[in-house]
């Protein structure tokens, strides 16, 4: 995974201590109601398409780029799924960050779903009910997405 360059100019001044970064989370629906999900190449499990947001990049800009540079899939932001700050995460080469999480429902514009990058293994539209297993931040952004009438979920409100 390629790691931005603005995080490598943070890191060679704050090394592998926590840094506070913005990610989003894409929930991508089909018309046949399916999900679009990636198979990370850093630890082999399904998630949804989730990225880090650039310097100033707004949330739903950040998650159209993430989905066709990890897919190949062209989207557009439907609505605000949910707001929250993860728990501190540890990185395989030991970089800590605490992610801002924004997740974000999207619906196909075009494309054929396709590893597109170097962060996936593999890439495939999934029925929600067979989904695999994902981490509980992303199964509440999946839930949300699934109901038309559902708030956006703040966490701490």
């Amino acid at each position: 995974m390629a790691i931005p360059e603005f995080i490598l100019a943070l890191r060679a001044k704050i090394g592998r201590d926590p840094l506070p970064l913005p990610g989003v989370i894409a929930v991508v629906l089909d018309e046949q109601g399916r999900v679009l999900l990636v198979r990370r190449s850093d630890t082999g499990e399904w998630a949804l398409t989730t990225g880090c947001l650039e310097p100033g990049e707004q949330p739903a800009a950040g998650a159209v780029r993430e989905v066709f540079e990890e897919t190949g899939v062209g989207v557009a932001v439907e609505r605000l799924l949910a707001v929250e700050a993860l728990d501190l995460a540890v990185a395989p080469n030991g970089d800590q960050v605490y992610w801002l999480s924004i997740g974000l429902r999207c619906r196909v514009l075009g494309g054929d779903a396709r590893v597109n990058d170097d962060e996936s293994v593999e890439v495939g539209w999934f029925d929600p009910a067979t989904v695999p297993p994902l981490p509980p931040h992303q199964a509440r952004c999946l839930e949300l997405a699934l109901s038309d009438d559902a708030p956006a979920w703040i966490a701490g409100t």
